[in-house]
């Protein structure tokens, strides 16, 4: 299943990651692609409201690689931007979705060394000022 949205602020794009979590079981990953700043973190502010977690708690977790957010569900969010695909490999993904009481989000999937099978991609272009296209494959 595919769900194509247009977003007009950050706040439509919050609201878009909060109704894909809310539908998602635990053990669930979702794979981020977009350039930089195309909205993946807003995205993700999203999943974790939707994981029953504050979303103003989410930053990018660029230099720490990955934060957990726990609550009601866990939100394991990762950030591959500055690793390699082997460096991305040591990270533990496979444990964190093996967690069924979390979902786990990654930025920059596109750096991952192999297909997660049954993975949901979330695919996010900018198109100006704060428009984003978002098309979620399931």
């Amino acid at each position: 299943m595919t769900e194509d949205i247009v977003t007009t602020s950050e706040a439509e794009t919050e609201a878009a990651g909060k109704r894909l979590a809310e539908r998602l079981p635990g053990g669930s990953i979702v794979l981020l692609f977009g350039e930089l700043g195309a909205g993946k973190t807003r995205f993700v502010r999203g999943l974790a409201g939707g994981c029953g977690l504050d979303p103003n708690e989410v930053t990018s977790p660029t230099f720490t690689l990955v934060q957990s957010y726990r609550g009601p569900k866990t939100l394991h969010h990762v950030d591959l931007y500055r690793l390699s695909a082997a460096e991305a490999d040591e990270l533990g993904l496979e444990e964190m979705a093996a967690d069924l009481n979390a979902v786990v989000a990654i930025e920059w999937a596109e750096r991952l060394p192999r297909a997660f099978p049954g993975a949901i991609e979330v695919r996010i272009e900018d198109l100006g000022e704060e428009k984003r296209r978002i098309e979620i494959r399931e």
